[in-house]
């Protein structure tokens, strides 16, 4: 089969085994697959040579998991795994997909897996939201325009927090009650922050809570380290706490929200970019630069939609 990897010239189309499905996991025939910014930013080192990357990928299932589980062929899946997406061919646990309704674009479904569930996984950490103040970081990003509008959805006052007014476009429409450059431009403390930056700016955040508030701390878009000085937090705020967010597996059953959701027309996938998988390196370049608002999806030729 051929894959996307890293090498010294950069991501490339290269041949590569076809994978091999343990008994838990099916076949895929890929058709689409979404570029996250944790994937591209902190590329792991010592790869092993012809490791396929990749986190998020939709397609067709070619073979059904020999346990039993999961879809048969023929059946419209997204799928999540830490590797091997960035193909055309992908073995995926049945654990960490979901099916696809005919009426949801395989691209579409592509953007849900890490952004859509990290940003569902999130909001839900912060609790009930029903009326209270939230701030989203970096809410121009994949992650972020997710999680306005399921934090929106929750019943929040949606705070969308953004580095340049160009990037807050589009953010109303989905939900935000206000938009803001930075958390310094809050008008009042905020019960809950979804950050995606990481940096100082989740120690501006942190200062802005209300008591009792919360922080899931998210991304590290910035790639600066966080220190906070909680001689200002003292005076800043009254109590508050601040939690290291990590996405959790298995997957499927909140992919099983999201597509709902995206298949009543109660969310919508975010895609600021969208190309043939030849293009792959100027994806990734427009993802790393801040130039992509949402999501970046690439298409493999005569790929199912």
């Amino acid at each position: 089969m051929r894959a996307l990897i890293h090498g010294p010239q950069g991501l490339h189309r290269a041949d590569a085994p076809d994978p091999r499905p343990r008994d838990s996991q099916v076949l895929v025939a890929v058709a689409a697959f979404s570029l996250n910014f944790g994937e591209i930013a902190y590329r792991p080192t010592g790869e092993p040579t012809g490791h396929v990357p990749g986190w998020d990928a939709a397609g067709i299932v070619t073979r059904a998991a020999a346990d039993g589980s999961g879809p048969q062929p023929g059946a419209r899946v997204v799928t999540f795994g830490w590797d091997g997406a960035w193909a055309e061919l992908r073995a995926a646990e049945t654990s960490n997909l979901a099916v696809v309704p005919e009426a949801v674009d395989l691209g579409v479904a592509a953007t849900l897996p890490v952004a859509g569930v990290t940003a569902l996984q999130a909001v839900r950490r912060l609790g009930s939201v029903l009326g209270r103040r939230v701030l989203v970081t970096g809410a121009s990003g994949g992650v972020g325009r997710f999680a306005v509008q399921l934090a929106a959805l929750a019943g929040a006052h949606v705070i969308a927090s953004v580095g340049s007014p160009e990037r807050a476009e589009g953010l109303r429409e989905l939900g935000a009650a206000e938009t803001v450059l930075g958390p310094g431009a809050l008008s009042a403390p905020v019960y809950g922050v979804l950050d995606n930056v990481g940096g100082p700016q989740l120690a501006e955040a942190f200062y802005r809570l209300e008591a009792d508030g919360v922080v899931q701390a998210i991304g590290r878009a910035a790639r600066q380290p966080t220190t906070i000085d909680f001689e200002v937090a003292g005076a800043k705020s009254a109590r508050g706490r601040l939690e290291n967010f990590n996405v959790a597996t298995p997957f499927a059953d909140d992919l099983a929200i999201l597509l709902r959701l995206l298949e009543s027309g109660r969310l919508t996938a975010q895609i600021g970019w969208r190309g043939p998988w030849e293009q792959a390196e100027l994806a990734a370049e427009a993802l790393l630069s801040r130039r992509v608002q949402g999501k970046a999806v690439l298409d493999l030729p005569g790929a199912w939609r």
